[in-house]
């Protein structure tokens, strides 16, 4: 599988803020969200040709109990099947971070679903193909029930506007097998300021609509910087 990077750093959100893990990166993914704050392994995929093996030897080289594997969309490599396998015989801890639109039988403790709404979409004018794509493909509702049937869950949603709050409420009614308090919001946004502003308003709101505000603990902790 291609990977842009193997790395040692501390979990930034949902329920593992804090914890220390590896993140892989696969590097490519299905959709192009405009926002996409690693275009390295999306707009852009770069990384090397590891096997698995070479994955789970960078993995134990780290030493950490918790492994993240994420994108990109890692769903998109059927060596995560093996991989998740080796991890797991290893005794360590695994979350699939994905968006959702794609299923693969892989072992997993913790299924982190980042489902892309409308704001996700890239410009129609400069994008002409990837817009239509992305919407074609960013919501696949058989796939979110089998994740949600099979796996322990949890669902992060980027929210840039007020607006995207309704879109949220509105999928929540269309999954009423999704728990309230397996769900984050987290204002869209690579710096510490944005993110601040948004959160004066999102962080009250999630309160009122008893959902978690999630602030992305690793803009506050690293700024915008690869390999955190």
């Amino acid at each position: 599988m291609r990977v842009a990077e193997i790395y040692k750093s501390i979990q930034g959100e949902g329920r593992l803020t804090g914890t220390e893990s590896v993140l892989v990166r696969a590097s490519g993914c299905n959709l192009r969200c405009w926002f996409c704050d690693t275009p390295f392994a999306s707009w852009h995929p770069e990384g090397e040709d590891l096997s698995v093996a070479e994955v789970l030897g960078r993995i134990e080289l780290l030493n950490c109990q918790h492994v993240i594997l994420t994108g990109g969309e890692p769903m998109l490599f059927a060596e995560l099947i093996p991989l998740c396998e080796g991890i797991r015989q290893r005794g360590r801890h695994i979350t699939i971070e994905t968006a959702g639109t794609l299923y693969l039988p892989v072992v997993s403790d913790l299924m982190s679903i980042s489902p892309k709404m409308k704001n996700s979409a890239p410009d129609p004018k400069e994008h002409a193909r990837w817009h239509q794509r992305h919407e074609q493909s960013r919501k696949s509702p058989e796939v979110i029930r089998r994740l949600i049937d099979e796996y322990e869950c949890q669902f992060k949603f980027v929210i840039d506007h007020l607006d995207d709050c309704g879109e949220v409420l509105a999928y929540l009614d269309e999954f009423l097998e999704i728990n309230r308090d397996d769900v984050y919001l987290m204002p869209q946004g690579t710096t510490l300021e944005e993110i601040t502003i948004k959160g004066e308003w999102l962080e009250p709101w999630c309160a009122e609509n008893d959902l978690h505000y999630c602030p992305r603990r690793q803009i506050e902790w690293f700024g915008f910087v690869r390999g955190t």
